[in-house]
């Protein structure tokens, strides 16, 4: 059981949007685990497997070694598995089914939830393409069907979803006028007063601006920092067009700093959005606030879930939270007409976690039915 749910695990998160319904196995292994220990052994190698390319990732940000990467991935998973096992249930039913539910929305939203990567439920989308929210119900009905003894006939309903979902399967689209430019400038992006970068940024956009496009999605961390300086740059740079740009940078003050989206056009430049939840560790540091210090990004958790530019309703999403669930949902209540997400990914290089933010994201688009704008700096 062990290995099946490592290889449920790394196969479902592979980085591949049509194979996320292979996650919807995880809840058969926890359930018919014989044991709560088994039980916690299954859900933590499902998870490991899931986010194996965490430890890669934390040498390449911090430049350190393996050990603190391992050290940051083991915690994040002691989380995931004290939620599973804590609520795994020896005998088997329905009330099994309900307390598997409660450890899903449990790891779906905060305090657990921040590091609650790797949900079945992202599946929706591949299963369901365009059903919504009831899709997402159907999909948690499969889930908690899987828990019980009925698990064989939602497996069948769920592969036959899953395989007609993927003889038909196509990719979200950009809304017309849009476009989402990817970069490769590595660690350099928003990191220093660049203006050879800058200017080559412009440079793309007055591109994109020439092949059609009037509103252009640039990476986190593409506009550097939030400062009048900046926001002149940009502004003098779209002088005499209609262009709209939509682009991550971050605002600093006394307390620490806002990972945020701006709205810039000729002659404006405002906050669009403020990230609900940075990375944990990396970016989020709460603990410096306990302590009277301050330097790290601010979540606003349950904030900004849907924002208004150039006259469209748009879900935001900026890098971690695109792993995550109660974001997306939050922004889907508010009924947005696009989803934008952008990302600084360099430090993802070697590992698969770039490709599990894209097939997310996609697996989302594809449920609520929305066009899908993606801007990733790798």
């Amino acid at each position: 059981m062990v290995v099946a749910a490592a290889a449920v695990g790394a196969a479902a998160w592979c980085g591949h949007a049509l194979a996320l319904p292979l996650a919807c196995a995880f809840p058969t292994l926890w359930a018919f685990a014989p044991s709560r220990s088994i039980s916690a052994v299954v859900s933590a190698a499902y998870f490991l497997a899931a986010s194996r390319g965490l430890p890669q990732g934390v040498v390449n940000f911090y430049g350190t070694d393996l050990g603190v990467g391992i050290a940051l991935w083991s915690g994040a998973a002691a989380i995931f598995v004290l939620v599973h096992a804590t609520l795994w249930q020896s005998r088997p039913g329905w009330e099994r089914a309900l307390w598997f539910a409660l450890a899903a929305v449990l790891m779906s939203v905060p305090p657990f939830g921040i590091v609650g990567w790797a949900q079945p439920i992202t599946a929706a989308g591949v299963l369901f393409p365009g059903w919504g929210w009831w899709g997402l119900g159907a999909t948690g009905a499969i889930l908690l069907t899987m828990t019980t003894g009925k698990w064989p006939v939602a497996a069948i309903a769920a592969a036959s979803f899953w395989g007609w979902s993927a003889a038909h399967w196509i990719a979200p689209s950009q809304p017309s006028g849009w476009a989402g430019l990817d970069t490769r400038l590595g660690s350099a992006l928003g990191r220093a007063l660049d203006l050879d970068q800058s200017e080559a940024l412009l440079q793309r956009v007055r591109e994109a601006c020439a092949a059609g496009a009037r509103v252009v999605v640039l990476p986190e961390s593409a506009a550097g920092l939030g400062t009048p300086t900046t926001s002149g740059f940009w502004m003098d740079g779209l002088r005499n067009t209609e262009m709209t740009v939509i682009a991550g940078t971050a605002i600093v003050d006394r307390e620490g700093y806002d990972n945020a989206m701006v709205e810039i056009a000729a002659g404006r430049a405002r906050q669009l959005y403020g990230e609900r939840m940075p990375v944990p560790v990396s970016m989020w540091q709460p603990w410096l606030a306990w302590t009277g210090k301050g330097g790290g990004a601010k979540a606003s958790f349950f904030g900004n879930p849907v924002v208004e530019s150039v006259s469209r309703r748009i879900a935001p999403l900026i890098c971690y939270e695109q792993l995550l669930v109660w974001p997306v949902l939050q922004s889907m209540l508010q009924s947005p007409d696009v989803l934008v997400a952008i990302g600084n990914d360099w430090w993802t290089a070697g590992t698969n976690v770039l490709a599990i933010q894209r097939a997310s994201t996609q697996a989302w688009a594809r449920l609520f039915a929305l066009p899908l704008v993606l801007s990733f700096n790798t």
